[in-house]
């Protein structure tokens, strides 16, 4: 199962890599299809599938809890850990906190849950996405300019909430749920049209995953760098993993599937976070240590597992 998995995606991020480095495409393309992915392919994806599911499918509240206090915890750790002991400023303790506790569950987490859950793997990302825009997102842009500029933290925190909320994501998921707890269907047309944008969504984001591993700079590795891979794809896993067990009644592909989401590299936003606020290779370097430390980890996993 594990090559059945990982194999297919090794290719595509190879493929993507080496265009890459051969300049077949230029970083400008790679933004393009970044943008391709967040904004439409990936919103289709959770929209057809989530309005196809009944709303006692996608209520789970032993989910919440356990991906979203693992998340919580880490974040909090971190940035006490990277504010006050490694003296980073508020507003990049703040993103190096989010890269802590929040996982590349929009690429990497859809194309591999897809390949070994089916449409099913929608539930997970959804709640998991959820949980990283309206947590930890959401959390880290508030302290981060909250750290840049003076102003009411009430201000700045809906200021904040209202760029989540214009999220294509956030969109799609607020709108399948609707359809769900109504239980309405999409058009035939519309299902389907959207069905074939959202097939893209996996092979275009380990694509472009591949070719952004190609672009980053030489990495520089410290102390404060390999903390945050520690914290990224040890911790968080072992964290989340550890919370599910207090529930009695979570089920096999719940706790595997959370585990695994946990799992994954840091997302590629953090690298584009550092970068506004000033990380540069401070991000870019346990971003890229993190995607290859965590694919590993990821893939061990499911060979055990699956």
């Amino acid at each position: 199962m594990v090559l059945q998995v990982i194999l297919p995606l090794l290719l595509l991020m190879s493929i993507g890599y080496l265009c890459a480095y051969f300049k077949v495409m230029t970083k400008e393309h790679f933004l393009a299809m970044n943008t391709y992915v967040i904004k439409i392919a990936l919103p289709a994806f959770l929209l057809y599938a989530l309005s196809s599911k009944n709303i006692n499918e996608l209520w789970h509240p032993a989910y919440f809890i356990a991906y979203g206090g693992g998340s919580l915890i880490l974040f909090f750790l971190a940035y006490f850990l990277y504010w006050r002991v490694f003296d980073f400023n508020v507003s990049q303790a703040a993103v190096m906190s989010m890269g802590a506790s929040m996982s590349n569950t929009g690429f990497m987490g859809t194309a591999i849950l897809t390949l070994l859950i089916g449409t099913h793997a929608a539930i997970y990302i959804s709640l998991t996405l959820i949980i990283e825009n309206i947590l930890i997102v959401l959390l880290m842009l508030t302290l981060a300019e909250l750290g840049k500029q003076q102003g009411a933290l009430v201000h700045i925190f809906l200021q904040t909430l209202k760029k989540v909320f214009k999220n294509p994501l956030i969109i799609a998921i607020v709108l399948g749920l609707f359809l769900a707890i109504l239980d309405l269907h999409l058009p035939k047309p519309v299902f389907h049209a959207l069905e074939l944008l959202g097939k893209t969504a996996s092979p275009v984001a380990l694509f472009v995953i591949g070719g952004s591993l190609a672009m980053m700079p030489r990495i520089q590795i410290n102390l404060p760098s390999m903390v945050l891979v520690i914290f990224s794809v040890i911790l968080m896993p072992l964290l989340v993993y550890g919370i599910f067990h207090l529930f009695p009644d979570v089920s096999r592909e719940m706790l595997y599937a959370g585990t695994l989401l946990a799992a994954l590299p840091m997302p590629t936003a953090f690298g584009i976070f550092g970068q506004a606020y000033g990380l540069h290779e401070k991000a870019l370097t346990p971003l890229m240590i993190s995607t290859v430390l965590g694919f590993i980890g990821v893939s061990s996993l499911i060979y055990f597992w699956y």
